[in-house]
């Protein structure tokens, strides 16, 4: 037999985290290679479609026996372990109505490719939502790499040992849920938890598995739900599909699904042949009742003869529990493990209204856990709020279309690429997604208002930056002020009325050119193609689009004077600076809603050039907030992307993006812009400039002042 050594050597955290991936690795490919000669007879009989003849008919009966029950509507765990196979198939028939053979029962229950009840959707809703990217960082705050992990109870989430291997790595890391696109393509607002192995951590690294406390559960983890664990048998078969909810390569939330088939099961481990990519390293396996049979962990070429693939590897969830239900745990830890197989919760739910059970007084006994009761409701409410349900069981779903039929003969926007084609007429039904229409009509655009507050508060003076800045150029609700020589804008300044916010369907993200402005005055299309940079919103599509002129304030934030370049990897999953606004609205006065926004790139002179633009490492923005006791309050945030440049301009590793609150003169200082009138009422102005400046890990951190 091979034999494998344990990763040792390794001093960095990334040299860590490669040497724990590149041990499980080589387990995976050892296993895979022992296991040759029984994959390989399976595969033929299930190409062959003789599914019962590729298993054990053990494993068959209960696999019949549990797909019947939950189509019937029956508990799935309500049958006692040792009832004998033929009695677990002559009942599935029964209740099925189907003939006595398991062949017939397994054809008829696994694999449809054709028809799967509507539920199947829902469940996979519901179990998506508990998948969230893991970001690994270290004592020093730096990234050092990125995982999968996913909600398996309100207080725990279960991820890899070579994600996490260690309490102090796990310390310091992160779960980023809801990173990924909503239905109208715009990325979701991406709630970030902390982790906190001082209340709960366990991990092997064998099993490959780790399990850790979410800090601030329940309350941090309500909105999403969790996967129930269920060590019962019967969940997967030889040839069965599996999916697999995951965080590829680091990127937004994305599935395989379905097309994905388990080739064997052998005693620890399930190996199946899927798309994954590193990454997806903690993502949990699916079967088609949403039930997690495996958690993935590892990809290895197929050792198979002939074989050109990929065979992948997950950890079988009932190995985890029974490694689990054997550790000496105090009372309260094995409370909370033993709610991980919570039957009332088969896919999570909203919230649990249970409070944290308090630390036990003694600190000999390790870490401790939080309480462990969990809650009984649906997370699927969260896809139905929005809806009303009357008496005899009709949905009504409030939808708005609007058709903007524009005159006049002001200067027609430039377009920047293949003409778009030609919208339909009034008369035609229009789609939910109409396509970007812009008012041609630029001396009608009222821009910015500095009074928006009630406080005079202007559109910033050029100041140093005065001999390059253009005209301000007004647009629906908000204006921007262009760096001529830069091709970026100098300054963006939006008024959000959270009252009155009119959420839009995401347009096709079509960008123009300003014809206010000339060409070479702008960064256009030929920036952005071929690579890894993204248009990144300066003002925010969502922000001016409230009131009667809500669309066309939308379809205004497409023009590139309102862009920048920004990593995909830091557009995507920076997380709190995404959602600033809409928590410091939180924070204003309830008649007055309301918010101004700064907002734009630091033009720094040794910004790397790049296609013959250079290209910003941070972007700053200034938020203005009258609060509930009337005070105007204003503050200033700086996020870096310059760890995120180098793979544009050649390969190379991501890196650590974060957000800083900094004093309003700060920002100031960096951009050369006159922010006198902001950073008078900024909480930080008097604080001494060595300890202004500080990280942002949740919103709760942001000073508003006494």
């Amino acid at each position: 037999m091979d034999t494998v050594s344990a990763p040792g050597g390794a001093t960095t955290l990334p040299e860590r985290l490669r040497a724990q991936e590149e041990y499980q690795r080589e387990l995976a490919a050892r296993r895979a290679r022992e296991r040759a000669d029984v994959r390989l007879p399976a595969i033929d009989r299930v190409d062959r479609r003789e599914l019962a003849a590729a298993n054990d008919p053990l494993r068959v009966a209960r696999r019949v026996d549990r797909v019947s029950r939950f189509r019937t509507g029956e508990d799935p765990d309500s049958v006692p372990t040792d009832v004998p196979a033929p009695a677990l198939v002559a009942d599935a028939a029964e209740r099925l109505d189907l003939p006595d053979a398991p062949q017939i029962l397994l054809e008829k229950v696994v694999n449809q490719p054709d028809f799967l009840e509507a539920r199947y959707l829902e469940g996979g809703f519901v179990a998506q939502r508990t998948v969230g990217r893991v970001v690994i960082r270290g004592a020093d705050g730096r990234t050092a790499g990125f995982g999968t992990g996913f909600l398996v109870s309100p207080h725990l989430v279960l991820t890899n040992h070579h994600v996490l291997p260690a309490a102090d790595v796990a310390a310091g890391s992160v779960l980023q849920l809801d990173f990924q696109r909503a239905l109208d393509g715009d990325p979701m607002p991406v709630v970030e938890v902390g982790l906190d192995p001082d209340l709960f951590f366990a991990a092997d690294p064998e099993l490959d598995f780790a399990l850790v406390a979410v800090a601030g559960a329940p309350a941090s983890t309500a909105p999403f739900g969790w996967c129930r664990l269920t060590g019962a048998q019967g969940t997967v078969v030889v040839g069965e599909s599996v999916t697999i909810v995951q965080h590829p390569a680091a990127r937004r939330k994305e599935v395989a699904l379905r097309e994905n088939r388990l080739v064997d099961i052998p005693e620890q481990v399930l190996h199946y042949v899927t798309d994954t990519e590193p990454g997806s390293s903690g993502s949990p396996v699916f079967n088609d009742q949403w039930e997690v049979v495996a958690l993935h962990h590892a990809s290895v070429p197929d050792p198979s003869p002939g074989g050109s693939g990929s065979l992948n590897e997950g950890i079988r969830i009932s190995r985890i529990l029974a490694h689990l239900a054997g550790l000496p745990l105090d009372p309260a830890r094995r409370a909370l493990v033993d709610a991980l197989d919570d039957p009332a919760t088969p896919h999570g739910g909203p919230e649990a209204a249970s409070t944290p059970a308090p630390r036990p007084a003694s600190a000999t006994t390790g870490p401790a856990v939080l309480g462990a009761t969990v809650g009984a409701a649906t997370a699927a409410t969260a896809a139905t709020a929005a809806t009303a349900a009357t008496a005899d069981g009709t949905v009504a779903i409030p939808l708005t279309l609007t058709v903007q039929v524009a005159l006049g003969a002001a200067p027609a926007p430039v377009p920047d690429g293949p003409a778009a084609p030609p919208r339909p007429p009034a008369s035609v039904p229009v789609s939910a997604h109409e396509s970007l229409a812009i008012d041609p009509d630029y001396a009608a655009r009222g821009g910015y208002d500095p009074d928006f507050l009630g406080v005079p508060l202007p559109v910033p003076g050029a100041g140093s930056n005065a001999p390059d800045a253009s005209a301000e150029l007004r647009y629906h609700h908000f204006s921007v002020v262009m760096h001529r020589a830069r091709r970026l804008a100098l300054c963006t300044a939006v008024n959000i009325d959270g009252a009155h916010t009119d959420a839009r369907p995401r347009s096709d993200d079509r960008w123009i050119l300003d014809p206010r402005l000339p060409r070479e005055e702008q960064t256009g299309a030929e920036v952005y193609a071929d690579n890894a940079l993204d248009r990144g919103h300066l003002v925010r599509r969502l922000d001016p689009s409230w009131g009667a002129l809500a669309r066309a304030a939308n379809d205004d934030t497409f023009h590139y004077t309102n862009s920048a370049p920004q990593h995909h990897a830091f557009n995507a999953g920076s997380t709190l600076w995404l959602g600033l606004e809409e928590y410091l609205l939180g924070t204003a006065r309830r008649d007055r809603l309301r918010l101004s926004v700064l907002a734009g790139p630091v033009l720094a002179p040794d910004d790397p050039p790049y296609r013959g633009v250079l290209l910003p490492r941070q972007f700053w923005k200034v938020v203005a907030v009258v609060d509930e006791r009337g005070r105007l309050v204003v503050t200033g945030y700086v996020l870096g992307q310059d760890a995120f440049l180098p793979s544009v301009l050649a390969e190379a590793t991501f890196g650590a993006y974060r957000t800083f609150q900094v004093p309003v003169s700060m920002i100031g200082a960096l951009t050369g812009l006159d922010l006198t009138a902001y950073a008078a009422a900024d909480p930080l102005g008097t604080v001494e400039a060595t300890v202004a400046a500080h990280e942002l890990r949740t919103y709760g951190e942001i000073v508003l002042g006494g």
